[in-house]
Protein backbone atom coordinates (compact mmCIF):
# COMPACT_ATOMS: atom_id res chain seq x y z
CA UNK A 1 0.00 0.00 0.00
CA UNK A 2 1.37 3.40 -0.97
CA UNK A 3 1.39 6.19 1.58
CA UNK A 4 0.42 8.77 -1.03
CA UNK A 5 -3.03 8.68 -2.58
CA UNK A 6 -3.00 11.96 -4.54
CA UNK A 7 -6.62 12.51 -3.42
CA UNK A 8 -5.59 15.54 -1.37
CA UNK A 9 -3.78 17.32 -4.14
CA UNK A 10 -6.72 19.68 -4.63
CA UNK A 11 -6.69 20.86 -1.00
CA UNK A 12 -9.31 18.49 0.38
CA UNK A 13 -9.14 15.44 2.61
CA UNK A 14 -11.49 12.69 3.77
CA UNK A 15 -12.99 12.42 7.21
CA UNK A 16 -13.63 9.04 8.84
CA UNK A 17 -16.79 8.06 7.01
CA UNK A 18 -15.76 9.41 3.61
CA UNK A 19 -16.92 13.03 3.58
CA UNK A 20 -14.42 15.28 1.83
CA UNK A 21 -13.68 18.67 3.38
CA UNK A 22 -11.12 21.43 2.80
CA UNK A 23 -7.85 20.85 4.63
CA UNK A 24 -8.41 24.14 6.49
CA UNK A 25 -11.75 22.90 7.94
CA UNK A 26 -11.96 23.32 11.73
CA UNK A 27 -12.36 19.55 12.14
CA UNK A 28 -9.06 18.96 10.32
CA UNK A 29 -7.42 21.80 12.23
CA UNK A 30 -8.64 20.27 15.51
CA UNK A 31 -7.34 16.76 15.04
CA UNK A 32 -4.25 18.04 13.23
CA UNK A 33 -3.34 20.06 16.30
CA UNK A 34 -3.93 16.99 18.48
CA UNK A 35 -1.57 15.10 16.17
CA UNK A 36 1.04 17.85 16.56
CA UNK A 37 0.64 17.61 20.34
CA UNK A 38 1.10 13.84 20.14
CA UNK A 39 4.40 14.36 18.31
CA UNK A 40 5.66 16.68 21.03
CA UNK A 41 4.74 14.10 23.66
CA UNK A 42 6.75 11.54 21.72
CA UNK A 43 9.74 13.88 21.77
CA UNK A 44 9.42 14.37 25.53
CA UNK A 45 9.08 10.61 26.11
CA UNK A 46 12.25 10.06 24.04
CA UNK A 47 14.30 12.18 26.44
CA UNK A 48 16.36 10.90 29.34
CA UNK A 49 13.53 11.06 31.89
CA UNK A 50 12.18 8.56 34.41
CA UNK A 51 10.59 5.47 32.90
CA UNK A 52 7.35 6.23 34.79
CA UNK A 53 6.99 9.50 32.89
CA UNK A 54 7.83 7.82 29.60
CA UNK A 55 5.11 5.24 30.27
CA UNK A 56 2.59 7.93 31.25
CA UNK A 57 3.34 9.92 28.11
CA UNK A 58 2.97 6.87 25.89
CA UNK A 59 -0.37 6.02 27.52
CA UNK A 60 -1.48 9.60 26.86
CA UNK A 61 -0.30 9.36 23.25
CA UNK A 62 -2.60 6.37 22.75
CA UNK A 63 -5.51 8.36 24.19
CA UNK A 64 -4.70 11.22 21.83
CA UNK A 65 -5.11 8.83 18.89
CA UNK A 66 -8.58 8.11 20.24
CA UNK A 67 -9.25 11.85 20.51
CA UNK A 68 -8.12 12.24 16.90
CA UNK A 69 -10.44 9.47 15.72
CA UNK A 70 -13.38 11.06 17.54
CA UNK A 71 -12.61 14.46 16.04
CA UNK A 72 -12.21 12.95 12.55
CA UNK A 73 -15.73 11.48 12.67
CA UNK A 74 -18.70 13.65 11.80
CA UNK A 75 -21.55 13.20 14.30
CA UNK A 76 -24.00 12.39 11.49
CA UNK A 77 -21.68 9.62 10.27
CA UNK A 78 -20.89 8.20 13.74
CA UNK A 79 -23.55 5.50 13.40
CA UNK A 80 -23.53 3.04 10.51
CA UNK A 81 -26.69 2.04 8.62
CA UNK A 82 -26.80 -1.21 10.61
CA UNK A 83 -26.96 0.82 13.86
CA UNK A 84 -23.41 0.05 15.01
CA UNK A 85 -20.95 2.77 15.89
CA UNK A 86 -18.44 3.61 13.18
CA UNK A 87 -15.68 3.93 15.81
CA UNK A 88 -15.41 0.52 17.43
CA UNK A 89 -12.86 1.72 19.99
CA UNK A 90 -12.78 2.71 23.66
CA UNK A 91 -13.74 6.34 24.11
CA UNK A 92 -12.19 8.95 26.33
CA UNK A 93 -13.72 8.43 29.76
CA UNK A 94 -13.82 10.10 33.13
CA UNK A 95 -11.27 7.45 34.20
CA UNK A 96 -8.84 8.87 31.63
CA UNK A 97 -9.31 12.33 33.11
CA UNK A 98 -8.85 10.87 36.60
CA UNK A 99 -5.60 9.21 35.43
CA UNK A 100 -4.19 12.66 34.61
CA UNK A 101 -5.43 14.13 37.86
CA UNK A 102 -3.88 11.34 39.92
CA UNK A 103 -0.57 11.71 38.06
CA UNK A 104 -0.61 15.45 38.80
CA UNK A 105 -1.50 14.91 42.44
CA UNK A 106 1.41 12.49 42.82
CA UNK A 107 3.86 15.00 41.35
CA UNK A 108 2.37 17.90 43.33
CA UNK A 109 3.01 16.07 46.61
CA UNK A 110 6.75 16.73 46.28
CA UNK A 111 6.74 20.06 44.44
CA UNK A 112 7.23 23.36 46.26
CA UNK A 113 4.20 25.61 46.37
CA UNK A 114 4.04 28.09 43.51
CA UNK A 115 4.46 31.69 44.58
CA UNK A 116 4.98 33.26 41.13
CA UNK A 117 4.21 32.63 37.52
CA UNK A 118 6.92 30.48 35.93
CA UNK A 119 8.63 31.31 32.67
CA UNK A 120 9.05 28.41 30.24
CA UNK A 121 12.65 27.25 30.09
CA UNK A 122 15.60 26.30 32.24
CA UNK A 123 16.33 23.05 30.41
CA UNK A 124 15.42 21.72 26.92
CA UNK A 125 13.23 18.92 28.33
CA UNK A 126 11.32 21.41 30.48
CA UNK A 127 10.92 23.68 27.45
CA UNK A 128 9.54 20.77 25.41
CA UNK A 129 6.89 20.27 28.11
CA UNK A 130 5.92 23.93 27.93
CA UNK A 131 5.73 23.83 24.13
CA UNK A 132 3.53 20.72 24.37
CA UNK A 133 1.37 22.51 26.95
CA UNK A 134 0.80 25.46 24.63
CA UNK A 135 0.05 23.17 21.68
CA UNK A 136 -2.42 21.36 23.93
CA UNK A 137 -4.09 24.67 24.76
CA UNK A 138 -4.33 25.44 21.03
CA UNK A 139 -5.85 22.00 20.42
CA UNK A 140 -8.35 22.76 23.15
CA UNK A 141 -9.26 26.12 21.57
CA UNK A 142 -9.72 24.49 18.15
CA UNK A 143 -11.84 21.64 19.50
CA UNK A 144 -14.10 24.03 21.42
CA UNK A 145 -14.87 25.82 18.15
CA UNK A 146 -15.67 22.48 16.56
CA UNK A 147 -17.75 21.47 19.58
CA UNK A 148 -19.84 24.66 19.34
CA UNK A 149 -20.72 23.81 15.73
CA UNK A 150 -20.86 20.01 15.82
CA UNK A 151 -21.00 18.67 19.40
CA UNK A 152 -19.21 15.46 20.33
CA UNK A 153 -18.48 13.77 23.66
CA UNK A 154 -17.66 16.63 26.03
CA UNK A 155 -15.18 14.42 27.90
CA UNK A 156 -12.74 15.06 25.04
CA UNK A 157 -12.69 18.76 25.96
CA UNK A 158 -12.21 17.93 29.64
CA UNK A 159 -9.37 15.55 28.77
CA UNK A 160 -7.51 18.17 26.72
CA UNK A 161 -7.99 20.76 29.45
CA UNK A 162 -6.61 18.44 32.10
CA UNK A 163 -3.76 17.34 29.83
CA UNK A 164 -2.46 20.90 29.52
CA UNK A 165 -2.46 21.10 33.32
CA UNK A 166 -0.62 17.77 33.48
CA UNK A 167 2.06 19.07 31.11
CA UNK A 168 2.58 22.16 33.26
CA UNK A 169 2.99 20.05 36.40
CA UNK A 170 5.28 17.64 34.53
CA UNK A 171 7.46 20.58 33.47
CA UNK A 172 7.76 21.62 37.12
CA UNK A 173 8.51 18.07 38.26
CA UNK A 174 11.14 17.56 35.56
CA UNK A 175 12.75 20.85 36.61
CA UNK A 176 13.02 19.39 40.10
CA UNK A 177 14.29 16.01 38.87
CA UNK A 178 16.91 17.68 36.69
CA UNK A 179 18.01 20.04 39.47
CA UNK A 180 17.03 23.07 37.40
CA UNK A 181 15.80 26.20 39.12
CA UNK A 182 12.39 27.36 37.93
CA UNK A 183 12.51 30.76 36.30
CA UNK A 184 10.05 32.94 38.19
CA UNK A 185 8.35 35.82 36.47
CA UNK A 186 8.77 38.83 38.70
CA UNK A 187 7.37 41.88 36.94
CA UNK A 188 9.42 45.03 37.08
CA UNK A 189 7.75 47.79 39.03
CA UNK A 190 7.28 51.20 37.55
CA UNK A 191 9.24 54.09 39.03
Amino acid sequence: MKIYTKTGDNGTTSLFGGTRVPKHHIRIDSYGTVDELNSWLGLIADQNIAKDYQNELQAIQKKLFTVGAILATEPQKATLKNGKERLNIERISNDDVLYLEMAMDKMDEVLPQMTHFILPGGHPIVSYCHIARTVCRRAERKTTILYENEPFDETVLTYLNRLSDYLFVLARKLSMDLGVEEIKWIPEKRD
